[in-house]
């Protein structure tokens, strides 16, 4: 339980975070925006364990080389590929794409770790990607960042996120479940492991100044360190805490469900939520009580 609702309140977070980092892509490339939030949250994750005194339990060479290969793939590879999705195909096609993500974990933890979700397992997971995915894929005019047409690329930068993200939680799952690794610790590694990736490309590249410099602007320097807060430093732990104490497969899907905690926040907002919307919500409700209850 303690796992699931964890990754629940992560999918919370990363909907907030979404919103926030499709509107920063208008000024931050994808690699410089995933560089700032980076940093910001391995900051606050290093002030953390220096406050709370936390002693890296159960970190042998193993483990630790394993969770930054782990950030290197999943942080990395993957969120620069969703960031380079969302700026593409905007945030609702991207998600949609994410939701390839838990089907394909379940599959790695399967082959790898010997991971057998339960029947009912398998049916909640069905179900509440059938309703993210019908939530996500309702043709809405005039959304602001997404085109007409979908770009190819983008689907190509979509797909490799949801890999990456699949192949990232495999790799911490096998080294945070049954083991005494604190997930604030894990998180820890796996941002490292994510912005030497990001450092490399930035300097293969050779702009990196170039690419943070929008930074400069305190509005948007406050705009990313605040979604750097709920969608990194905090949503990472949760994600972290949810891989220790629940299945990957079933830790996935319920991380997937960010798309349906952005319909209250555009009801909020003044925006129509439709019935089909709302018809894709009951449906990965049912699915979320299956995989909680």
């Amino acid at each position: 339980m303690r796992g699931e609702l964890a990754a629940l309140t992560a999918a919370f977070l990363w909907a907030v975070a979404a919103v926030m980092f499709s509107r920063l892509g208008q000024y931050l490339p994808p690699l410089g925006l995933n560089l700032a939030k980076g940093a910001i949250a391995l900051g606050l994750l290093l002030a953390t364990l220096v406050l709370l005194h936390r002693p890296p339990a159960g970190l042998d060479l193993r483990s630790q080389a394993v969770l930054i290969g782990s950030g290197m793939i999943g942080i990395g590879l993957g969120d620069t590929a969703y960031f380079g999705a969302i700026n593409r195909l905007g945030p609702r096609r991207a998600l949609l794409l994410e939701t390839l993500a838990p089907p394909l974990a379940a599959l790695l933890a399967l082959v790898s770790l010997g991971e057998v979700l339960s029947r009912r397992d398998g049916v909640g997971i069905a179900l509440t990607l059938l309703g993210v995915g019908w939530v996500v894929s309702e043709r809405t005019p005039a959304i602001p960042g997404e085109s007409a047409k979908p770009n190819r690329r983008g689907i190509v930068y979509g797909i490799l996120a949801a890999l990456g993200q699949a192949t990232g939680a495999v790799m911490s799952r096998a080294m945070l479940a049954g083991t005494a690794v604190d997930p604030l610790w894990s998180s820890l590694l796996r941002l490292m492991g994510g912005l030497a990736v990001i450092v490399g490309l930035l300097l293969g590249q050779g702009q990196g100044m170039a690419q943070i410099s929008p930074l400069r602007s305190p509005r948007v320097l406050g705009v990313v360190a605040l979604a750097a807060f709920l969608g990194t430093y905090l949503a990472i732990y949760l994600q972290q805490t949810a891989l220790k104490y629940a299945p990957t497969g079933v830790a996935q899907a319920l991380t997937a469900t960010s798309p349906l905690f952005v319909l209250p926040l555009a009801a909020a907002l003044g925006d129509r939520v439709t019935g089909r919307a709302i018809t894709g919500v009951l449906l990965a409700l049912v699915g979320v009580g299956l995989l909680v209850l």
